[in-house]
């Protein structure tokens, strides 16, 4: 008996290739798309603003979260206090600033969002964003928009809150992020 040749022991090489090329094709379009899965199967959805313009990068919005109305970044990425701060001073710096990155500021709002934006000037020199007389931060376990990762964590010597806000009245052209749980 003659043994078979390379190919004929691997019928399914070209199969399983195109088989990889198709599903590779399908998640690229669909990560195009307008939405995507967060944490535990969240669907979020960004809502641009008037004319379909992206609210800008130093722009706040806000995402729903568990039920709540969390303040985030331009990009999503939930904001968070730190209960050692004062109105004008940040407690956090050296690796507690690695984990918890200050929001450079000055920073603008989204129309519907209410409350004083403002600055600090931090030990360093840089201008860091305020709310409502709270400086604030994002975290670096946040990976995706919509997730609070570092809420009620007590960590660099003080507990972390994500920021909450009232509920923004749907404007034209919206402007935020929803988060959708199933």
């Amino acid at each position: 008996m003659r043994p078979a040749s390379a190919e004929a022991r691997r019928p399914g090489r070209i199969g399983w290739l195109a088989l990889t090329a198709s599903v590779a094709a399908a998640l690229s379009v669909a990560a195009c798309g307008s939405s995507s899965s967060g944490p535990g199967g969240a669907a979020i959805a960004h809502r641009p603003g008037a004319a379909g313009a992206v609210p800008s990068r130093s722009a706040l919005a806000t995402t729903m979260i568990s039920g709540d109305t969390v303040l985030t970044n331009a990009r999503g990425f939930t904001l968070y206090s730190f209960a050692l701060d004062t109105g004008t001073s940040s407690q956090c710096d050296g690796q507690c600033a690695r984990l918890w990155p200050p929001l450079e500021g000055p920073v603008t709002a989204v129309a519907g969002i209410t409350g004083k934006l403002g600055t600090i000037t931090r030990s360093g020199g840089t201008v860091q964003a305020t709310y409502n007389g709270h400086p604030l931060y994002t975290y670096v376990a946040d990976t995706a928009p919509g997730q609070a990762k570092g809420n009620g964590l007590n960590a660099s010597g003080g507990v972390w809150h994500e920021i909450t806000v009232p509920a923004p009245s749907p404007s034209p052209g919206g402007g935020l992020f929803d988060v959708g749980r199933r």
